[in-house]
């Protein structure tokens, strides 16, 4: 009798440190964690579970973890967010960024920068987003959600993106409200007329449904005021994207004599105005980037405007985007609030850019390598760096979806 109480005994032993064994799904230990919203900036472990962020903490034990990464060496952060991507793919032609060609499938793009949250910038409109949320939203592991074009055709290119009689405030904010979980506010975009009225109409749906506005301006010859953009027109919380683009269709932030940043730029940006860099094709040059750093402006939020266009070019991906803010002057803290818990803020979703325990275990890990490496824009201008950022391990919703170089131990769950 007293070996079967002993053997009873050993079993509960065993089947109790198996439970402790698995009190984590991961843990992450030894990283430097960058939280910006807990205004962490230390040496400390995170352990995730059931998709969760479970403890922040310094000496976690690993061993209570089913997976354990080692973050030696190592910055640990909440998933990036870029507010600014194009990922309405698909295989209509002549639809440009709404289910066409210009456009790209997110997960491909996403996680092996540590993006796991990217916002689509106005490619569906009211009458294309259920397309939208159908083939990529709901199809996709990166968290995808939407600025709604304030045209209903949303952003398919030339003449449907002129066509005021399309862009129907309150249509717009009908979807909006029907989609809240996906929509996170509205897009103007590409519009060549010397009149207010896209700007007008997408604030107004803005305002039925309480969202930003995010503004891709220019396009009339001469280019509109953007200080009357910023002082008339936006609210506070309504995002300027583009902010470092010089074009002859734009009214550039930095004045190209004195190499000054305009001051009621300034004076925008303490009205609440928030200035996003969208990165893009032509939207960036460095000589209003550098200008605009070294006389103290920076950019709110830190975004890409990837597409087939900018993927191959000077923009590359999020993470060549944050190294050139670093090289600019920009430090480490700063570009990382910039592209998690900054982004997270302007498009209303605090739930995202941070760690705090019970998040979303959105989590990026990032080594800040060294070496000669070189940043140019799209006029040829080139710049050298000793530092670069690159991405180790994405984690989505407390699961490892990309893991460079085989760091988790053990590597795969499937």
């Amino acid at each position: 009798m007293k070996c079967y109480f002993l053997l009873f005994a050993l079993i509960l032993s065993s089947a109790g440190n198996s439970i402790i064994a698995q009190e984590y799904d991961i843990v992450i230990k030894g990283g430097h964690v960058i939280d910006a919203k807990n205004k962490i900036d230390a040496i400390m472990d995170v352990a995730i579970k059931d998709g969760k962020i479970a403890e922040v903490a310094k000496n976690i034990d690993a061993e209570k973890a089913v997976q354990k990464v080692d973050a030696k060496g190592l910055y640990v952060t909440p998933g990036l967010i870029d507010i600014h991507g194009h990922v309405f793919a698909g295989t209509e032609s002549r639809h440009a960024y709404s289910n066409g060609f210009s456009a790209l499938p997110p997960d491909g793009f996403t996680f092996r920068v540590g993006v796991t949250t990217i916002v689509d910038c106005g490619g569906s409109g009211w009458k294309s987003f259920p397309t939208f949320k159908e083939n990529i939203i709901d199809r996709s592991d990166t968290r995808v959600l939407a600025f709604l074009n304030i045209v209903g055709e949303g952003m398919r290119g030339g003449t449907y993106e002129q066509d005021t009689l399309d862009m129907d405030s309150k249509l717009s904010a009908n979807v909006a409200k029907q989609y809240s979980e996906d929509i996170v506010g509205f897009k103007v975009a590409h519009y060549n007329g010397p009149e207010w009225t896209p700007v007008d109409r997408a604030v107004a749906a803005g305002t039925m449904t309480d969202l930003p506005v995010i503004i891709d301006f220019g396009g009339s010859n001469p280019p509109l005021s953007i200080e009357a953009l910023y002082m008339e027109h936006l609210r506070p919380g309504d995002i300027y994207t583009h902010a470092f683009g010089q074009l002859d269709s734009r009214e550039a932030i930095v004045d190209l004599k004195t190499k000054k940043v305009k001051p009621f730029v300034f004076e925008a940006q303490k009205k609440g105005i928030i200035f996003d860099v969208g990165y893009g094709g032509i939207s960036f040059a460095y000589s209003q980037a550098i200008p605009a750093l070294k006389d103290g402006f920076y950019p709110n939020t830190i975004s890409t405007d990837l597409h087939t266009g900018s993927m191959n070019n000077a923009m590359k991906d999020m993470l060549n985007v944050m190294s050139k803010f670093m090289l600019m002057g920009m430090d480490l803290k700063e570009v990382i609030a910039a592209s998690t818990w900054h982004p997270a803020k302007a498009i209303k979703r605090e739930n995202l850019g941070n760690l705090s325990v019970g998040a979303p275990a959105d989590v990026t890990l990032l080594e800040v390598r060294e070496g000669n490496f070189g940043f140019f824009d799209y006029t040829g201008y080139r710049m050298e760096g000793q530092k670069k950022l690159e991405c180790e391990l994405t984690i989505r919703d407390g699961r490892i979806v990309y893991d460079l170089n085989g760091i988790a131990d053990p590597i795969s769950m499937r």
